[in-house]
């Protein structure tokens, strides 16, 4: 029988960007399939699906494995007959550079990052068909379009899942299927916290002073943040909304030069003041 509520699948549920999208969507109404290899992560994250008063489906493996991938669909559609949503926000990659990277690394970085979404969005775009639509958002970064030359297979997918998303946009338009990427810039979660010297020590507060310096909103985003965009862009309000990559980066990409030096050259018009607060 097919659940009344729509139904959201989300990879990376398990922390971050995927579990507060999951709660997020639950508030507004959305039952949640979970994807993770993280069992005890996925269940806290159904605890808050479920605190928000929807269901979810926890399914727990790895995307390098493409039949862990249909599986998932198809026990999603055997408790509620109907995906509306894919969210594909899984990401894994190594902080290596090309000199040094493995084939290994290379290959497990494209197939969670780009081939597992390419083929999610098959699977998933199947069931949206057969009524008529839903929504198909790819989590990218703005690193698909602004390389730091320390992960070369995160760049490379990234860049592939912006091109995937206009050519699955273009296919599956017709029928009423919608298909976005957004690209966030830093983001407060785990994947920007993981940066060490040569020597192993800790560079995440150097690094986020560096890039704060360039962000014209002066501040990393919060998951929320980035959920409740997500939310938007599955919502009705963007029904016209497709085949286009968002960028949800406070303003970096565009953004030329440290404002520390904007201060040196133009005190005045470049005030020193204090990071603005995060919204509620």
């Amino acid at each position: 029988m097919r659940s009344d509520h729509p139904v959201a699948l989300i990879t990376g549920a398990s922390q971050g960007i995927g579990a507060t999208t999951a709660e997020v969507l639950a508030k507004r109404g959305y039952h949640c399939a979970l994807l993770a290899p993280d069992r005890r992560g996925l269940d806290t994250t159904a605890e808050a699906v479920g605190r928000a008063g929807r269901e979810s489906l926890t399914c727990v493996g790895d995307l390098c494995d493409l039949d862990y991938a249909a599986e998932s669909v198809a026990s999603c559609l055997s408790r509620w007959n109907r995906i509306d949503v894919l969210i594909n926000n899984a990401a894994w990659r190594e902080l290596v550079t090309m000199r040094r990277i493995t084939l290994e690394s290379w290959e497990q970085t494209l197939r969670v990052c780009l081939t597992a979404p390419a083929f999610l969005a098959r699977h998933c775009a199947e069931a949206m068909e057969t009524v008529g639509g839903g929504v198909i958002i790819n989590v990218s970064s703005i690193q698909s379009k602004l390389a730091c030359g320390i992960s070369p297979a995160y760049i490379a997918a990234k860049g592939g899942l912006d091109a995937l998303t206009y050519e699955l946009a273009a296919l599956y338009g017709p029928q009423g299927i919608r298909v976005l990427a957004v690209n966030p810039g830093a983001v407060a979660t785990a994947l920007s916290q993981n940066y060490v010297d040569a020597a192993g020590s800790d560079l995440g507060e150097a690094l986020r002073d560096e890039v704060e310096d360039m962000i014209p909103l002066g501040r990393y985003a919060t998951a929320v943040e980035i959920a409740r965009c997500i939310a938007m862009l599955v919502s009705p309000d963007a029904s016209y909304l497709t085949g286009t990559c968002i960028d949800l980066d406070g303003g970096w990409f565009h953004q030329g030069s440290p404002y520390r030096l904007k201060r040196m050259q133009f005190p005045e018009d470049f005030p020193d003041v204090a990071t603005p607060p995060v919204p509620g």
